[in-house]
């Protein structure tokens, strides 16, 4: 029998890879790819810094679509719901649409959507409502009023410090009590109701229909626990599952994943055991390092090609994250060109320290480099003040990142609180936020007006059954009349918006001197509302995902065309810049002094600095004061900090500063 040969028309490709539209192999890293087609199984990527984590999770959802796989069974998490959705996005433009039909969001997303499908395994209804931060702490404010616990004189915790305590203790899972001796110790002797306190945190939740952001990974962890039939479901339906940053995730949120993976562990996480940064919100160091144990037969792969900075600046933070004493061993490298070696600069002082970064600013400025393109990044915030001073009297703009977040203005609280109440009208917190909205209602009248509507049981309807005082009779009319013409109305979400926002301008103007400025925020509130035909879907977003800064923040430009960053390094983690300088690079302030406590924290002090160098492209300067007096410490500082101190001069250039008349 006579042989015919077909000639492939590929091109010699290997043939799997030919069925393909996406060219994998010529788009990605071996490293990378080996990530992208592995499919089954447990997987670990080490993404090292820069090393295109973004770029490997998007293909891979691009090659599971192509492979077949139904969108909606393969799950994404993310740490931000815009991280999820550029990635979709980016998947969509590689390969086709289908790619944005993937599940995709944040833990706290994903578990809204889980319990109100689920709410009454576990005895809730699905009309909850989502307490922020900012929510919480008032709820338990209220609490510690009722129960005696703010008397004047007596040294109880600050509702802030509380709910911390209660948050911790839940993303540890460690007794509240343990939470108070490790990190509180000072209030030893409130512990019992500290205690008290918490339980009756957690039954005014249950009672009032509200659930805080520790709640919801809570409750879906319970779920998935105690209802194997719920788990098998939502395993079955999400077979595929991939989680970024996965060193940033907390106990329970490993034990979610292990859940959700239980009936076929197509589990792949990506993250940085370096770039483990976030104890003190909760992040489990070990979720990472452990991986492998919780999950029998894991690839690990390893990006280690970067394609940020210069081979010197690599060659710097491979030799930080070098000392830690526990990792996944990896080393950067890159393509690039060789570049410029990092310099470490001592100044006399503080003083002399920012004179060196504002000239040294103004000069590469002048090189063509923009102010945009230059970072400064600090372990604490107040290690700025000096620095900033001296910007200042240079006329160089700059942003520093911090100061209130847009959801936690009080403005924007006052009008969602309008909002909340619509959506459910148990919401005590919000209720008092808009009573005491009213002229000459205390709290004390709060408290009574809400029973009275709540006792009605018809709902914003109850508002008409309260007999109001004299003194505040005509406010509090304004304010039933326009809640009573807003329940059960067919307007839509912004024209709702718009309604209340009329009814609030009265009271902005008189609240607050820059009203005008205040203003501009809820007008963006208004454009935000636009985008949504539900309002427990708007109130769920902006709980779970709210924009970062106000219009002012955003607007902050105008003034200047560029503007150079100030940044503590927990923010700046996951940016980058062509120019960083890492100031007060000194022992005892980086790390920090209360870090030699114990080996966990001094490591995590490590890491930070790690993170700090890798944010840079092209230049990086470590800079530190010496003599530096710290009154906390009662002691002087004068030694680099013990993460750079004693690198070669070939790897580091030490940069001494001279007056210019000692150079004449």
């Amino acid at each position: 029998m006579k042989r015919y040969v077909i000639k492939s028309a590929f091109g010699g490709l290997q043939p799997e890879e030919s069925l393909f539209s996406i060219p994998y192999k010529e788009a990605l890293n071996p490293a990378q790819y080996e990530a992208v087609t592995t499919l089954h199984g447990p997987i670990l990527v080490i993404a090292g810094a820069g090393s295109g984590k973004t770029r490997t999770l998007t293909y891979r959802v691009a090659r599971l679509v192509e492979e077949g796989v139904p969108p909606s069974a393969i799950l994404l998490l993310t740490f931000t719901r815009k991280a999820a959705q550029e990635m979709l996005r980016r998947a969509a433009a590689l390969l086709d649409q289908r790619c944005e039909k993937v599940a995709g969001g944040t833990f706290h997303s994903f578990a809204n959507l889980t319990l109100r499908r689920y709410a009454e395994k576990l005895g809730f209804q699905s009309g909850f409502s989502i307490l922020d931060r900012a929510d919480a702490e008032d709820v338990i404010n209220l609490l510690r009023t009722r129960m005696g616990l703010n008397l004047k004189g007596r040294r109880f915790p600050r509702k802030r410090t509380i709910t911390t305590i209660y948050s911790r203790a839940v993303n540890k899972v460690l007794p509240v009590r343990e939470v108070i001796f490790e990190d509180y110790p000072h209030f030893l002797k409130e512990a019992e109701n500290l205690l008290h306190l918490c339980g009756e945190y957690k039954a005014y939740k249950r009672e009032n229909l509200l659930m805080d952001y520790d709640d919801l990974l809570i409750h879906l962890r319970t779920l998935l626990a105690n209802n194997p039939d719920v788990q098998e479901t939502l395993s079955q339906t999400y077979r595929y599952i991939m989680v970024d940053e996965y060193q940033d995730t907390n106990k329970i949120q490993a034990d979610i994943i292990r859940f959700l993976a239980s009936t076929h562990n197509n589990v792949m996480v990506v993250g940085d055991d370096s770039q483990s940064i976030y104890a003190f919100r909760g992040a489990n160091f070990r979720n990472i390092m452990d991986f492998p144990a919780l999950f029998p037969g894991t690839n690990i792969v390893k990006l280690e090609e970067n394609y940020r900075s210069t081979q010197p600046i690599l060659a710097i933070a491979n030799e930080i994250i070098g000392r830690a004493k526990e990792k996944y061993t990896k080393v950067l490298f890159t393509q690039k060109g060789y570049g410029t070696v990092p310099a470490l600069v001592a100044a006399e002082d503080e003083r002399r320290q920012s004179l060196f970064v504002s000239q040294r600013i103004l000069e590469l400025r002048e090189e063509g480099i923009s102010l945009n393109q230059i970072a400064v990044l600090f372990r604490s915030g107040y290690h700025s003040f000096d620095l900033e001073i001296e910007l200042n009297q240079r006329n160089i703009p700059f942003v520093k990142v911090g100061g209130f977040k847009f959801m936690e203005t009080a403005h924007i609280k006052d009008l969602l609180a309008h909002l909340k109440i619509l959506a459910n009208p148990l919401d005590t917190v919000s209720w008092h936020r808009v009573l005491l909205l009213v002229e000459n209602i205390g709290p004390k009248t709060a408290e009574e007006i809400f029973h009275c509507v709540t006792r009605s049981s018809i709902g914003l309807k109850g508002l008409a059954t309260v007999k109001p005082k004299p003194r505040y009779a005509r406010a509090f009319e304004r304010l039933s009349k326009e809640m009573d013409s807003l329940d059960g109305s067919h307007l839509s979400l912004v024209e709702t918006g718009a309604k209340l926002m009329r009814y609030y301008e009265p009271i902005l103007e008189k609240k607050y001197d820059d009203y005008p400025k205040r203003a501009k925020d809820l007008e963006h509130l208004l454009t935000i509302m636009e985008r949504y035909r539900r309002l427990e879907d708007f109130l769920s977003d902006m709980a779970l995902e709210p924009p970062n800064a106000s219009v002012d923040d955003m607007l902050a430009t105008d003034y200047e065309d560029e503007q150079l960053v100030l940044s503590t390094i927990h923010s700046a983690k996951g940016l980058e810049w062509h120019t960083v300088f890492i100031i007060s690079a000194l022992e005892g302030r980086f790390p920090v002094t209360y870090a030699a406590r114990s080996d966990e924290e001094m490591e995590e002090e490590l890491r930070l600095m790690y993170v700090a160098a890798t944010r840079a492209k092209e230049n990086l300067y470590l800079t530190y004061p010496i003599n530096i007096y710290d009154r906390g410490a009662g002691m002087v500082f004068s030694r680099p900090s013990r993460f750079i101190e004693g690198i070669s001069e070939e790897m580091l250039d030490h940069w001494s500063l001279v007056n210019e008349e000692e150079e004449e």
